[in-house]
């Protein structure tokens, strides 16, 4: 590796004390990118060679010199990168791990990859017979909430609406809903997810601390109710946990990238190398 380096600077040096004018500009704006490589400035790197690329095609030897600094600007600059994502990772898993305790996690390994985080006080278990707002996280971070209307006569409704005073936020209608009976009572159920929900979540979690937020459910004819103040703490918290773990899921994501990119990167630079050793 360091005879092909050395036979690179040998053969860029001839070209910045002989040759043309082309090939001399060319070598002056590979000085700069060298320089900008070194006090890690990966971006103007890019700049630099892109100008070269652009401007003096014909300058062979300053190009060739010019893809291979910019191959290593690359790598470095993907390891920077998951230097900073490992540490955001830390911060983010720090979090979850510090309040993950305070939730249910309902998985069925047999039929489920994914599983689903409840607020204790929301389990089913808990709560039959009572129409409510039923939150969850599953374990990729994606939320919803569910509406459970089981206070007798069927009203076939579709979404809710929440509301303090003259504030409020009402869902679009559920593309999920469904009725079922137990035990002779009909319970209906209608699903709503974050970013689909009318601004419902975020208008819960804002007004947490008020009193009796107003619970409308909406069909052929409506039914209101309060909801009460451990559905309102069940919903903050879980859209506190959806965010942490959503924040983990994009932080995967693009570990995962620059991966691939530190992997594409290598073994270019990997065939080039074996290419020079061949000529």
């Amino acid at each position: 590796m360091r005879k092909n380096i050395l036979f690179g600077v040998l053969a860029l040096t001839a070209v910045l004390t002989g040759c043309n004018s082309d090939e001399q500009k060319a070598g002056q704006l590979f000085q700069r990118a060298e320089i900008a490589y070194a006090t890690g400035d990966y971006n103007l790197v890019k700049l630099q060679i892109d100008s070269i690329r652009t401007l003096y095609p014909k300058a062979f030897e300053v190009r060739k010199a010019g893809i291979a600094l910019m191959q290593r600007a690359e790598l470095e600059e993907q390891k920077k990168t998951l230097a900073y994502l490992d540490s955001m990772m830390a911060v983010k898993q720090a979090s979850l791990d510090s309040i993950k305790g305070n939730f249910v996690l309902e998985k069925d390994t047999a039929y489920q990859e994914t599983g689903n985080y409840f607020y204790p006080t929301q389990v089913v278990e808990r709560n039959i017979g009572r129409s409510f707002l039923r939150g969850q996280v599953s374990e990729a971070g994606e939320m919803s909430v569910t509406s459970i209307y089981c206070a007798g006569g069927s009203i076939h409704h579709t979404a809710v609406k929440v509301s303090v005073g003259d504030m409020f936020a009402q869902t679009p209608d559920s593309p999920d809903s469904y009725e079922t009976t137990d035990l002779g009572r009909n319970i209906e159920k209608a699903d709503y997810k974050l970013g689909n929900d009318g601004g419902v979540i975020a208008f819960i979690t804002a007004n947490r601390d008020k009193k009796n937020i107003r619970l409308e459910f909406i069909g052929d004819r409506n039914y209101t109710t309060y909801m009460q103040p451990n559905d309102v703490k069940a919903i903050a918290e879980l859209s506190n946990l959806a965010r942490i773990l959503s924040g983990i899921e994009e932080i995967k994501k693009e570990q995962k990238e620059a991966n691939l990119k530190i992997q594409f990167v290598t073994r270019k630079m990997e065939e080039q190398e074996k290419n020079e050793v061949n000529e």
